[in-house]
Order: C-alpha cells, then sequence, then structure tokens
C-alpha cells in the first residue's frame, strides 16, 4: 500500500487534512476565509481544522469550509512547552498532511513541528525556517492586505496570487435569526440599524460615544429600530450611548455570544461600526456598511464587500496605528460628524425588513 504522502490527493477517496493554526483576532479570523475557500479550491477532498483560541470558535462554525474548530489553550505570549507537546501529541493522531501557521510567532510553528505534520507552511519569521519546511518570504508590496497574504499560503511557492479573492460569507439562517430575536424580545417589524461602538485594540479606533448616541436618535426618527451590538467589554460604552441617546436604541452589548452576534448583524439593513471584528464579520453577512476608520487603515484590512463603505478623514497625523491618540486631540475621530454619517446611510425600502 502507497503511504498518504505518496497519493494525490482527491483520489482513491483520499481526503487531505490540514491543520491551520489561526489567528488571535475575530477580524483576522474572518480575514482568514479566503484561504479556506481556495484550499477547498485546491483539493477536492478536504478535511479542514482550524486551531485558534476559543473565543473565535463560534464564528470558525458559521464558516461552512471549516470540518472542525480545535481550541488553543495558550495565552498571549504564554509557552507551556509541556502542555504544547500534549496538545502536539493529540494532534499527531489525527494524521494531517500539512499545517499553515497564519501569525507570524515561532510559538505557534511549534505545535505542527512537534505533532510532525509533513508539510507546514508559512511565513519567514523569528527564527521559523527551523520548524517550517515550506517557509515562505512575504512581498508586502505585492500583497498590501492581511486576506491576500493568508490566501496566497494555498499557492504552491512562486505562484501569482489570483484576484480576486474569494467572497467572504457566514451562515446564518433565518430560523437563528428569528430565535434569538424571540429571545431577546426583538422587534423585526421596521428596519434595523446594527451599531458597533466597540473596538478591542484601543480607544483611538472608537468612534465617541456622544457621536453614536447623536446618530441612534437621528435614525431613530428616520424610521429605524438601532441596536447596539458588542461584547460584555462594551456593556458600559453601550450603556453611556443609550443613556445619551434617551433611550432610542437598545444596548445589546454583552447580552450575545459571538455566534449570536452574527445572527443579530444578519437582521441588519444597515450597520455602521468601528474599524473592529464585528465590522468585518457584518461584511462577511455582506450587511451594508459603514466602517469607520481612524487610527487604523483600510488599505491593509478593508471590510471585503462590495456592500461596505470606508469613512474616514485623510489626517496628516493618521493612520497613527496607535492604541490612543498620541498627539492628544483625536481629530481623526471626533472631527468625523454623525451628520457626515447618515449622509452615507442607504434610504429605508419599503421591503427592507428581514426575517
Amino acid at each position: 500500500m502507497c503511504s498518504r504522502a505518496a497519493r494525490a490527493p482527491g483520489t482513491d477517496g483520499f481526503v487531505y487534512k490540514i491543520l491551520v493554526v489561526g489567528p488571535a483576532w475575530v477580524g483576522d479570523t474572518v480575514l482568514a476565509q479566503p484561504l479556506f475557500k481556495r484550499l477547498h479550491a485546491k483539493h477536492a477532498q478536504l478535511a479542514l481544522d482550524v486551531l485558534a483560541p476559543a473565543w473565535t470558535l463560534p464564528l470558525l462554525r458559521r464558516m461552512r469550509e471549516v470540518s472542525e474548530g480545535i481550541a488553543s489553550p495558550f495565552g498571549h505570549g504564554e509557552l507551556k512547552l509541556a502542555e504544547r507537546l500534549r496538545l502536539a501529541r493529540a494532534l499527531a493522531q489525527r494524521g494531517y498532511d500539512q499545517a499553515i501557521v497564519l501569525p507570524n510567532s515561532f510559538k505557534s510553528a511549534l505545535i505542527p513541528r512537534l505533532a510532525g505534520i509533513g508539510l507546514r507552511t508559512g511565513y519567514v519569521g523569528e527564527l521559523r525556517q527551523l520548524l517550517l519546511n515550506d517557509a515562505r518570504r512575504l512581498d508586502g508590496p505585492a500583497l498590501p492586505q492581511m486576506a491576500e497574504r493568508f490566501a496566497h499560503l494555498a499557492d504552491a511557492p512562486g505562484e501569482p496570487l489570483a484576484r480576486p479573492l474569494p467572497p467572504l460569507s457566514l451562515a446564518s439562517s433565518a430560523a437563528q435569526r428569528a430565535a434569538l430575536a424571540g429571545r431577546l424580545r426583538l422587534a423585526l417589524d421596521r428596519p434595523v440599524a446594527c451599531l458597533c461602538p466597540g473596538a478591542e485594540y484601543g480607544p483611538a479606533k472608537r468612534w465617541p460615544p456622544a457621536h453614536f448616541a447623536a446618530l441612534a436618535a437621528r435614525l431613530d426618527d428616520a424610521g429605524w429600530s438601532v441596536w447596539l451590538i458588542g461584547s460584555h467589554k462594551e456593556r458600559g460604552i453601550g450603556e453611556a450611548i443609550a443613556q445619551a441617546a434617551a433611550g432610542r436604541c437598545r444596548n445589546l452589548c454583552g447580552e450575545t455570544d459571538l455566534e449570536e452576534a452574527v445572527d443579530l448583524l444578519a437582521c441588519a439593513q444597515l450597520v455602521v461600526s468601528n474599524d473592529s471584528g464585528l465590522m468585518h464579520v457584518a461584511a462577511a453577512l455582506q450587511r451594508p456598511l459603514l466602517a469607520l476608520y481612524g487610527s487604523s487603515s483600510p488599505a491593509f484590512t478593508p471590510p471585503l464587500s462590495a456592500n461596505a463603505r470606508v469613512i474616514k478623514r485623510d489626517l496628516p497625523c493618521s493612520p497613527c496605528f496607535a492604541r490612543e491618540c498620541p498627539l492628544g486631540h483625536f481629530d481623526c475621530m471626533r472631527g468625523l460628524t454623525p451628520e457626515q454619517v447618515l449622509e452615507q446611510a442607504p434610504p429605508i425600502r419599503p421591503d427592507a425588513v428581514r426575517a
């Protein structure tokens, strides 16, 4: 009998098995989906598992390309060599043919090497040549976007990246949306605008709560139901916005997990979001999206959707990529008015309500 590695993937019932070591951020996880789709296009029979932090697994469950999400137990900067060895031994039993390592750290490439996975693909950095036997040199100018850099790892070395990338898509059924709306007692008789006021990276990426509140009030006046979406960490921001808007929006921050947040956003006819993980989720759901950029740049991590519109101020000091405004004025976000954002909102159509 020939070995797995000696046979061509997709022949004689052979299923090619790939382990992707996934990113730690929600938005980056969404941006990895074009890679997943490219891998399925290249392998007729593919089982694709993703090793990633537990908080990203609900999102991976909504990607049809992913066979299984496997929780990584390691926090940022943790080595825990003995625990990595135990996990590697367990993964070795699954018989992966290839590992693709998306994070750029040495530690992220360690488990595939310890697991003895035959082909280990990733970009050069942090002495990873010791762990990767398919180490690629990144051509940053040729691949300016993170999603492109991820997707290019599906190609053979030296092969040019085919554009455009496959479109993003997250699953959300009418039954899932209706069940969640029932649990949260949300009416769906008006068009829904979802506002996403958080950004995990830091305050410099967040539009001021007062601006969100003013926008919420104006949207309510225009006939929209306005929901504030975010994690429990944004609960306080949501409360401040709801109070400033005199209760004309519903604060749902912290009332759902990430998988349920997918269904909330799928109900929307408009999403207004900072550059955040939920912004990328809304883009993957192909919702009409207004993406607010301040300290960050849409050149590297844009919302990958034809239904998205980037709104930003082109100031000499931005993008600075800082967590807090280094100059103290925060003009990139403060100077972006609710009126300017509202001008970009689509009109309400009679058929806009989505069940």
